[in-house]
């Protein structure tokens, strides 16, 4: 059966090589007898998984030394949780944006621990462009973002300058869809599922200077120094979710790595937001400064809300028939959504865009 091209956001699609890859070695990984779903966390094969996988990371990342790298469970709502539980703890509060859903979670979670100070929000015009930053705390025990806005399409293309708090970011949605300094953050986090691999794994860089933050008689699962001491092994780790991430590491690398990604994901971008710049149906909510490379949020131009809804209904329906899938918008905004993930190839959103202009011809 053809496979479409997926537009989901995450769960999302996977590059078709290591589809490929994971399927032959499904039976029987390597000469180990047994596939990776069945083999012991504690085995040599798997150990050698986890330990490429890291490798790999590092190096696609250019993860420096001083910085500890963790496969977690969970997803980045668990993260929302352990943040503040483990870093949140000399001034008790912490500086945040709030530039969509994830971030507002973000700050939510944090405001069960401490003080979260809100130093710019986006959301008196709908989350479509980030806010600049305002008030500010030096004595914030560290500064969260999230770096793309996943369900609003916006994305920080240049990293705030904090001074000396430590950065944080949420980093999900764009993680190796370009080059990123991790140097400038104190934390960096994000789910696997929508550039790294499956749903089920968290990667998690901790510098390792915050650690000395972690209090004391943390619940062990919640403790990052649990994960650190344990090799991300404290409990079993989502075996198979690291090994499928470990296929991507690879497949990132012999792509050319983040710069490369980087140049394809900008032409595929600037292919959907020309087209959507330029229809007299479709458009992009956001600013056109911070748009996002990876999820494109766009609405048509039909004023009553009705007549829009039945008209985004009859798009979803259609697209799916034409093998173009998951392009309905995120349920707490409406409208349509293409995530172009770096898995995406440019033939997706050709033929995405191609689908559109012959839908606008039909029914604007």
């Amino acid at each position: 059966m053809k496979r479409f091209y997926n537009f989901s956001a995450g769960p999302s699609m996977l590059p078709e090589s290591v589809l490929a890859k994971a399927a032959d070695e499904m039976l029987c990984y390597e000469t180990s007898g047994q596939s990776v779903m069945e083999m012991s966390h504690r085995s040599k094969p798997f150990e050698a998984i986890i330990a490429g996988a890291e490798a790999l990371v590092r190096q696609n990342m250019a993860i420096p030394d001083d910085y500890h790298v963790l496969f977690l469970q969970g997803g980045a709502s668990l993260q929302f949780h352990m943040l503040p539980l483990n870093f949140m703890t000399i001034n008790k509060k912490a500086d945040f944006t709030l530039t969509g859903t994830w971030a507002q979670k973000a700050a939510e979670e944090a405001k069960r621990l401490g003080t979260a100070n809100i130093v710019g929000s986006s959301k008196d015009k709908k989350w479509s462009y980030l806010p600049e930053i305002t008030g500010a705390d030096p004595e914030a025990d560290y500064f969260h973002i999230c770096y793309n806005n996943t369900i609003e399409g916006t994305q920080y293309h240049s990293i705030p300058e904090v001074g000396a708090v430590p950065l944080i970011g949420d980093i999900s949605s764009g993680v190796l869809s370009a080059p990123l300094d991790v140097t400038r953050f104190a934390v960096l986090y994000a789910g696997a599922q929508k550039n790294l691999g499956p749903a089920g794994v968290t990667l998690v860089i901790i510098r390792k200077d915050m650690m000395e933050r972690i209090p004391a008689g943390l619940p062990a699962m919640l403790s990052y120094k649990t994960h650190v001491d344990g090799g991300s092994m404290y409990n079993t780790p989502p075996c198979y979710a690291i090994y499928i991430f470990k296929l991507v590491q690879e497949w990132i690398r012999d792509m050319g790595g983040a710069e490369v990604i980087y140049r394809q994901n900008q032409e595929k971008a600037r292919l959907l937001y020309d087209f959507l710049d330029s229809s007299s149906l479709f458009f992009s909510p956001v600013e056109k400064s911070v748009r996002s490379l990876m999820n494109v949020p766009f609405l048509t131009t039909e004023k009553d809300a009705d007549k829009a809804e039945a008209l985004n209904k009859k798009f979803v329906k259609e697209s799916e028939a034409a093998g173009l899938v998951n392009l309905a918008g995120h349920r707490s905004v409406g409208g349509m959504r293409a995530s172009i993930y770096n898995a995406m190839p440019l033939e997706g959103v050709q033929a995405l865009v191609a689908f559109m202009k012959e839908f606008e011809a039909r029914c604007a």
